[in-house]
């Protein structure tokens, strides 16, 4: 296949958005901001210190049942009067338009031509504060960022004077910012109805050090006085006076979270605190970090906002991180009745339910059928922009699907990934190839994972195998051509997407032909049933014991 571009003047930049806010009506928002929490993104960020190669790298899950598209946005030099369109969540819808800069930088799906990557979870924070008015969603205002700022910093810059301008649209966000040499955490939320700009705070990664975030904001005290490590809005703390949020007088400090987030449910921790207490247990291991936060326990202390590593991560490393469903823990979801015969993670949404007018709630793990995308950003200071950043993608849950290399320096993208229709399965489209095998091995989780972690491993390593070589040849070329150096960059990322795509094709086939009707089909010899675990069958056996029992009947 040939390599395609997708226009952004033709259809909006990737979709990002959980769910459309603008057709429910208030008094709706206080359980959406809820539900939102619990089906939405993850994300991890390492600094340099902290990874085993040098580079900054950042997550991205964006948790929604849609399909991504990839976007690839050319950089230009543009007019002093040329404006630009800001477009809406889901559709071409044009909200408005804003004036252009007078310089764009290129983006390939969230990371710009210098390396500079962003990455989002909703927190929802206080509904007074939505202003409906605000041009800017989180998804415009993060490609906005992406064309014009070249650094973390630039960006957080960028940002602020973006919502001062236009005005910010969306909920409280905590906004991850990747660039060669550092990684921030940002947090933001509008200021109410018809009011322009936002308040936020924003924190560096200490270098060693990873932070995580999971549509709960993490960010409470901060110093007033570390420009290098801490930035905030001029009023954050003074408009939390204003609204009532915090009393200087209260003997109590001023905390972010408190302020402008202050939801501490128990089914918003279990959905949220859960995943950055996995995330930090992994990553962590000798640390212990107890369960009470994350289980709702009242009195319990939140886990902390940076944690150093125990050991350097690689871009692997942090792609096994993003697949998780609290395995080996008491809230394994391979495990137990509701896992059925098969040990399967998945749970149907919505996450609670009701029995005999008892509330429960499902856990909500990192790795989750509902994914649209997971990306892994890897910035490496240390090669020229093109080369040094790869924008790792997969579409669809990341435990049974593989990423695949996008370097930034890119001229175009594969077909497979910018095809597709949510409403109508095909296998030109990857979205649906790679949704296709993980259907496939949902309700048959044992037995199909195995065939399907086998592909995954063999491309995966063969990715990391071929980056030494590869950066090379295109440093090489950079130095006498690097218009050829774009061409050979997107080329390999074209064709190692295809050829990924075209693998999880016959991988479905072959998963189909394997695990067919209850049998494995070995090819070799007659096909023989799977049956079912001892453990299972116990539990048959102590509901339907006496209906399907033989004792005492066969002769």
């Amino acid at each position: 296949m040939e390599p395609s571009m997708r226009s952004p003047m033709n259809a909006p930049w990737m979709t990002l958005a959980i769910a459309s806010w603008t057709a429910l009506p208030l008094s709706a928002l206080p359980q959406v901001i809820e539900d939102a929490n619990e089906d939405a993104c993850t994300s991890i960020l390492v600094s340099a210190g902290a990874s085993a190669d040098g580079s900054v790298m950042i997550t991205y899950s964006a948790d929604a049942p849609f399909m991504p598209r990839l976007l690839l946005v050319p950089g230009a030099d543009h007019e002093a009067d040329a404006k630009t369109n800001v477009w809406g969540w889901e559709s071409d819808d044009v909200r408005g338009e804003i004036p252009q800069a007078s310089h764009t930088y290129s983006v390939v799906g969230l990371m710009n031509e210098h390396q500079l990557a962003l990455g989002e979870t909703t927190t929802g924070g206080r509904r007074e504060l939505r202003n409906r008015e605000g041009l800017l969603d989180y998804d415009a205002l993060m490609l906005l960022t992406l064309q014009r700022a070249r650094t973390a910093r630039e960006a957080i810059s960028t940002i602020d004077h973006l919502v001062n301008e236009y005005g910010y649209g969306s909920g409280g966000e905590t906004i991850s910012i990747a660039d060669p040499s550092e990684a921030w955490m940002m947090e933001i939320i509008g200021k109410g109805p018809g009011v322009k700009g936002a308040v936020w705070v924003a924190a560096r990664i200490p270098d060693g050090f990873i932070s995580a975030h999971a549509n709960m904001s993490r960010i409470r005290e901060f110093p007033l006085d570390d420009p290098d490590n801490w930035r905030y809005s001029p009023d954050v703390i003074d408009f939390a006076v204003e609204q009532g949020y915090w009393d200087p007088d209260s003997g109590q400090p001023f905390r972010y979270r408190d302020a402008y987030h202050p939801t501490t449910s128990v089914s918003s921790r279990r959905a949220c605190a859960t995943r950055v207490w996995s995330i930090y247990r992994r990553t962590a291991p000798s640390t212990h970090f107890p369960d009470d936060y994350h289980r709702g326990v009242d009195g319990s202390q939140d886990y902390p906002l940076f944690i150093r590593a125990e050991q350097k991560l690689s871009a692997h490393d942090v792609m096994q991180l993003m697949r998780d469903h609290y395995e080996g823990t008491p809230y394994d979801m391979t495990q137990g009745l509701a896992a059925g015969p098969f040990g399967s993670p998945m749970r149907f949404r919505g996450l609670g339910f009701e029995v005999d007018g008892q509330r429960y709630t499902w856990e909500r793990p990192i790795s989750t059928q509902q994914a649209g995308f997971v990306m892994v950003a890897q910035c490496r200071g240390w090669l020229p922009d093109p080369i040094g950043g790869v924008y790792w993608f997969t579409p669809d849950d990341p435990y049974t699907s593989c990423f695949t290399p996008l370097y930034c320096g890119i001229e175009a993208l594969p077909q497979s990934y910018v095809a597709g229709d949510h409403d109508k399965a095909s296998f030109d489209s990857a979205w649906w190839a790679f949704n296709i095998v993980s259907n496939l091995t949902y309700d048959r989780w044992s037995r199909v994972l195995p065939d399907v972690q086998a592909v995954q491993s063999e491309c995966e390593s063969a990715y990391f195998e071929m980056m030494p070589h590869v950066d090379q040849t295109a440093v090489a070329l950079a130095q006498r051509d690097p218009a050829l150096m774009r061409r050979y960059l997107t080329e390999h990322s074209v064709r190692s997407a295809e050829n990924l795509v075209e693998k999880w094709r016959e991988l479905a086939m072959f998963v189909l032909t394997k695990h067919v009707d209850g049998y494995v089909n070995d090819l070799v010899r007659s096909p023989r049933g799977v049956g079912y675990s001892e453990q299972w069958l116990r539990r048959v056996v102590e509901e339907q014991g006496d209906a399907l029992s033989v004792e005492g009947i066969e002769h």
